[in-house]
C-alpha cells in the first residue's frame, strides 16, 4: 500500500473535534487515509517536506456552476441584479454543447484546485444540444478532484410563468428519469467516495411545486441529498410571497425540503423564524459571499446561522456571477462581511477557514473528509507562507489575515494533485487555450 510522508510542517491546522494546532509535525498518509500524525515519522515511500508550510484540511466548496466558467464577465450582465443577469446569459447557455460542458468544467475544478479545494459539489440544472450531468463528472474524474455533482433541472419557462425561456426547460417526467440513470450509472454511498450525486431542481421560481415534491420523494428513495437556490435576494423574497403565498423557508419545509439531507444556496434573506427552522432541522447552508456581493444580493445572516446551529459551509458560486473560482478568496469575504454587518469580533480567521474546511464536509454529508485526524480521508492542502503574502505576520496561521491564496501543494485520497503551484494531473496550458477558443466561439 503506498504511503506519503507530510514531514515537519510549521503548523498543521487540524480542525478536529479539539481544533488542535500542531507545530513542527508530520502526517502519515497511507491508502488515501491519514494513518499517522506526530514527529519523527517515517516511511519506505515518497517525503513531502513542509518546513516553510501551514497544512489544512483540503477546503470544500458546496456550490458551484461549473458550466459558467465559460462565461466569465459577459457584457450586459455584469451590473444586473440576479433576474436580469440569469435573462442576460440564459440565450448564451442554451448554445452550449457537451464539448463545452466539459471544458468548462475542467478549467474550473483546475482554478478550484489551485486555490486549496479537494471536494466540491455542482450544481447543473440546463443540459442544451445533448449536454449531460457525465460530462462534468468525466471532468472531475480526470483532474481527480472529490465531487458531489447534483442532477438540476428547469421545468417551468417563461411562458407559464418562470424565468427561464421555453427551449431550455425540460419535461419533469424526464427530468426524474435522468436522475435514476446518474444515481444508478455514478453514485457511491461508501466512506471515501470520490463521486456522490444529488438531486438539484434549480430554484423556486423555475421548477414547479410537484417537482420539488417529487425530487424529494425519489431522493430520499435513492438516499441521496438534495440541493437548490433559496431566498437569494429581495426578488426571491417577493416572488415567493406572490407565487407560493409564503416566505422561502415555509415553501421548503411543506415540500420536505429540510432535514440533514438537504442544503441551498445562498440564503442571503433568511429572517430569524427561517433560520429557527434550519437550525432546528440541521438544514445546511451554502454561503456564497462574492456572488452575493458581484449581483447585489446582500450579506447572508452567517454569525446568525452559526450561533443558531444551522450547517454552514461556503460556495464560489458559478464563475458568471463571481467571476472568479477561488475558495480561499471567499473564505476572507466571509470573514470580512460579517465584521461589516457585526462587527470587528463577529468572525475570526480561523473561524472563516474552519466554515471553509470542516463545515463545508458537515455541509455535505462527509464525516470522512473536512479534518486532519486518524481514520480521515487524506484530503490536504499545504500553503507556503514563506512568500511576501505572509511576510512580517506574527501568526503565519492566520492565513485569512496574511497568507497565499494559491496552494503549494494538493492532495486527494492521498494522490497529489497539486505540486509546487501546478495541477499534476491535466495538461493546464492546453485546457486553458481550448476554453478561450470555446469562449471566443460563444461569443462570436
Amino acid at each position: 500500500m503506498s504511503e506519503t510522508l507530510i514531514r515537519n510542517a510549521h503548523t498543521i491546522l487540524t480542525m478536529n473535534d479539539h481544533r488542535a494546532e500542531l507545530r513542527g509535525a508530520d502526517i502519515l498518509i497511507r491508502g488515501g487515509v491519514i494513518a499517522e500524525i506526530g514527529q519523527g515519522l517515517t516511511t519506505s515511500g515518497a517525503v513531502v517536506e513542509a518546513a516553510g508550510c501551514v497544512v489544512t484540511p483540503g477546503l470544500v466548496n458546496t456550490h458551484h456552476h461549473l458550466y459558467q466558467t465559460l462565461t466569465r464577465a459577459v457584457p450586459g450582465g455584469q451590473d444586473a441584479l440576479l433576474f436580469g443577469w440569469l435573462k442576460t446569459l440564459y440565450p448564451i447557455w442554451a448554445r452550449f454543447t457537451p464539448e463545452m460542458m466539459r471544458i468548462s468544467a475542467l478549467t474550473g475544478l483546475a482554478e478550484l484546485a489551485l486555490s486549496g479545494c479537494t471536494m466540491t459539489s455542482d450544481h447543473l440544472y440546463l443540459y442544451p444540444n445533448g449536454s449531460r450531468l457525465d460530462d462534468t463528472i468525466d471532468a472531475a474524474l480526470e483532474i481527480g478532484m472529490r465531487f458531489h455533482p447534483t442532477r438540476g433541472a428547469m421545468s417551468i419557462g417563461e411562458s407559464a410563468g418562470g424565468l427561464p425561456p421555453d427551449h431550455l426547460v425540460e419535461r419533469e417526467e424526464a427530468i426524474l428519469n435522468d436522475c435514476i440513470r446518474v444515481i444508478d450509472a455514478h453514485h457511491d454511498p461508501r466512506p471515501g467516495a470520490m463521486i456522490r450525486v444529488g438531486i438539484a431542481p434549480c430554484s423556486p421560481f423555475s421548477v414547479s411545486r410537484e417537482l420539488m415534491r417529487d425530487a424529494a420523494i425519489l431522493a430520499r428513495d435513492k438516499g441521496v441529498m438534495l440541493h437548490t437556490h433559496l431566498a437569494e435576494n429581495e426578488e426571491d423574497i417577493t416572488y415567493s410571497l406572490a407565487t407560493f403565498g409564503c416566505r422561502p423557508g415555509q415553501y421548503a419545509e411543506d415540500l420536505g425540503w429540510t432535514g440533514t439531507d438537504v442544503w441551498h444556496a445562498h440564503c442571503v434573506k433568511l429572517d430569524g423564524r427561517e433560520i429557527d427552522l434550519f437550525a432546528r432541522s440541521k438544514t445546511g447552508v451554502a454561503h456564497c459571499p462574492c456572488s452575493n456581493c458581484r449581483l447585489g444580493s446582500g450579506i447572508a445572516p452567517v454569525r446568525a446561522m452559526r450561533d443558531a446551529g444551522v450547517p454552514v459551509g461556503l460556495g464560489v458560486d458559478g464563475s458568471a456571477s463571481n467571476d472568479a473560482g477561488n475558495l480561499m478568496l471567499e473564505a476572507r469575504q466571509t470573514m470580512l462581511l460579517q465584521r461589516v454587518a457585526n462587527g470587528a469580533d463577529a468572525m475570526s480567521a480561523r473561524e472563516a477557514l474552519e466554515i471553509a474546511t470542516r463545515g463545508g464536509a458537515e455541509v455535505l454529508g462527509r464525516d470522512d473528509c473536512g479534518q486532519i485526524a486518524l481514520g480521515k480521508r487524506a484530503d490536504l492542502a499545504l500553503w507556503n507562507i514563506a512568500g511576501v503574502e505572509s511576510a512580517g505576520s506574527w501568526d503565519p496561521a492566520a492565513l485569512l489575515l496574511a497568507g497565499p491564496t494559491r496552494v503549494q501543494h494538493l492532495f486527494v485520497e492521498g494522490r497529489q494533485i497539486v505540486r509546487d503551484g501546478q495541477v499534476t494531473t491535466i495538461d493546464l496550458g492546453t485546457t486553458v487555450a481550448m476554453q478561450n477558443r470555446l469562449a471566443l466561439r460563444l461569443a462570436g
